[in-house]
């Protein structure tokens, strides 16, 4: 189990595909855009 620990601790931080952002995680969310990029290309 420490292993499977090790290997989530060691994944790279999400970042916005479009600038860049580092995003901050959220459960079960697969969206690879910051929540301004994603808004501004859903207005």
């Amino acid at each position: 189990m420490t292993r499977d620990l090790e290997f989530y601790k060691n994944l790279p931080q999400k970042q916005c595909r479009e600038c860049g952002e580092v995003i901050e995680e959220q459960a079960e969310s697969y969206i690879y855009e910051c929540e301004r990029c994603f808004s501004h290309k859903h207005e």
